[in-house]
């Protein structure tokens, strides 16, 4: 996907940067005005960075990503029914980002699916993002809860989350060399992928994790997508990372995203704040899961290809 989509009708994580002194520090709405979800305002550490070279350095990541997914044959295909599903229900979800940071209209957003069995997906900063086929399979996962990863991924980047910890990485001194090129005193090119590299092992915090959970929950409402379906997402992510033996099958994905029942509880205490403008969004016409039966073949036809099993 590129550029912007259309707004629908409706009713009513890797980078580097330079010190500014707050130059970049957009404002954005926590609040929208027709309702919605409150989370406060956005750091202060995320300033001390800057955002177009932290988008460079994702586009830069990103697209070695894809290269490396490419010559692994592990990139499916855009015309896979997965993958236009994703990209569906993206094109759903992006008019409404920029309320939530205005650089997101400029952003040239992509979608991808990667074969691989990781329960994972992400957003880089500047709107990449990528799903891998395990948590789509593994997890079996409607259409309203694939927009809500979709919108809490989505979140974590248009509040600027790793930008933020890079912010405060250079502001405490964690990390001299990481510190140097926040800083400019790094060099160029080297700089961009050395901090690439090293925010691939980002970790997001609780308070992140919970921000992100309420803004992707009002993100999916007003994409038309049933905010509701937060609590089965979840509810399968706990039982597939609960106990029974067979091994932790999240894996990366349940590493920095913590599963359990608070989490429920927030996402369940902030329905009345975004059931209404489900109610009011215009719905999908077209719908992937409907017509799939409960015996475990949603999400895996016509999915992707056989080799992803294998990976």
């Amino acid at each position: 996907m590129g550029g912007t989509p259309d707004r629908p009708d409706a009713s009513r994580r890797w980078f580097s940067g330079t010190l500014l002194a707050g130059g970049l520090g957009l404002a954005v709405p926590v609040l929208a005005r027709d309702g919605g979800v409150d989370v406060g305002k956005q750091s202060s550490f995320s300033k001390l960075v800057s955002a177009e070279q932290v988008e460079q350095a994702a586009t830069q990541q990103y697209a070695q990503l894809l290269q490396e997914a490419r010559s692994k044959n592990a990139l499916v295909p855009a015309g896979d029914a997965q993958t236009e599903r994703l990209r569906a229900i993206a094109q759903r979800i992006i008019p409404f980002t920029a309320d939530w940071n205005p650089r997101a209209a400029q952003w040239k957003w992509e979608v991808n699916l990667l074969a691989n069995k990781q329960i994972n997906a992400f957003c880089m900063p500047g709107g990449k993002i990528a799903f891998f086929t395990g948590l789509v399979q593994q997890l079996e996962l409607t259409d309203d809860e694939v927009a809500m990863v979709m919108g809490h991924e989505v979140a974590h980047a248009l509040r600027e989350h790793a930008r933020e910890r890079m912010g405060k990485s250079a502001a405490t001194g964690l990390g001299l060399e990481l510190g140097a090129a926040l800083l400019g005193l790094g060099d160029g090119g080297r700089t961009l992928a050395g901090i690439g590299g090293q925010l691939l092992q980002l970790k997001f915090g609780r308070d992140d994790e919970s921000e992100a959970d309420l803004v992707g929950m009002e993100l999916a409402a007003r994409a038309g997508y049933d905010p509701r379906s937060g609590v089965s997402l979840w509810t399968k992510m706990g039982r597939a990372t609960g106990g029974g033996g067979g091994g932790n099958k999240l894996a990366e994905y349940g590493s920095t995203h913590p599963q359990g029942p608070t989490r429920i509880r927030d996402i369940e205490a902030n329905l009345p704040k975004v059931m209404p403008l489900y109610e009011r969004a215009a719905k999908p016409t077209r719908r992937w899961d409907s017509g799939l039966s409960d015996s475990g073949d949603r999400a895996r036809r016509p999915a992707t290809p056989a080799r992803s099993e294998a990976r």
